[in-house]
């Protein structure tokens, strides 16, 4: 399929700008990680393994402008609040047939520089898991594996990071 840039632009209306976010009382369990056709920057992960900590889940794509824009906050918030006990895990979904290379991504990662965990979710099985419908879309997990916080597209960096920070408060 050739992609002409009506194309190109009427895909890209998924990649929001626009800020939306909502805080959840008492979220739902979140989706395991499932159909992932590789893992960077870690062995693969499951949503069990990860319970007791804080996660912070991002759907992102790596040629989406609004995914980029947000990268050095979710980078920071990684370096910042690790220690504390947050895990950021990255599931690229492509929407471009290019973005389904793991050459790519893995091109894609070394020029952010992000070295949290990153799951290729080519199939969309973890996406629409989580009835996900934007890049990017952020999913905040306490540590009960509930989840409590979603932020779609740009903004709110200090909403978000606040809800990062009450998370990681929380007791067991």
């Amino acid at each position: 399929m050739k992609w002409t840039l009506k194309a190109i632009l009427a895909s890209a209306l998924l990649c929001v700008s626009a800020v939306q976010a909502q805080a959840l009382e008492h979220g739902p369990q979140a989706p395991d990680f499932t159909g992932i056709e590789q893992w960077h920057n870690s062995a693969p992960l499951k949503m069990a393994q990860l319970k007791g900590q804080v996660v912070l889940i991002d759907f992102w794509t790596y040629t989406c402008i609004n995914c980029i824009h947000i990268m050095p906050y979710v980078a920071n918030w990684y370096d910042k609040y690790k220690a504390q006990g947050l895990q950021v895990v990255g599931v690229h979904t492509p929407e471009f047939p290019f973005e389904h290379a793991s050459a790519n991504v893995a091109e894609a990662l070394k020029k952010y520089n992000i070295r949290y965990p990153v799951a290729q979710d080519n199939q969309y099985a973890t996406w629409n898991a989580y009835n996900n419908q934007y890049w990017p879309a952020l999913y905040l997990v306490n540590k009960k594996g509930q989840i409590i916080y979603r932020h779609f597209g740009e903004g709110d960096y200090q909403q978000t990071e606040d809800a990062i920070r009450n998370a990681l408060a929380q007791r067991d």
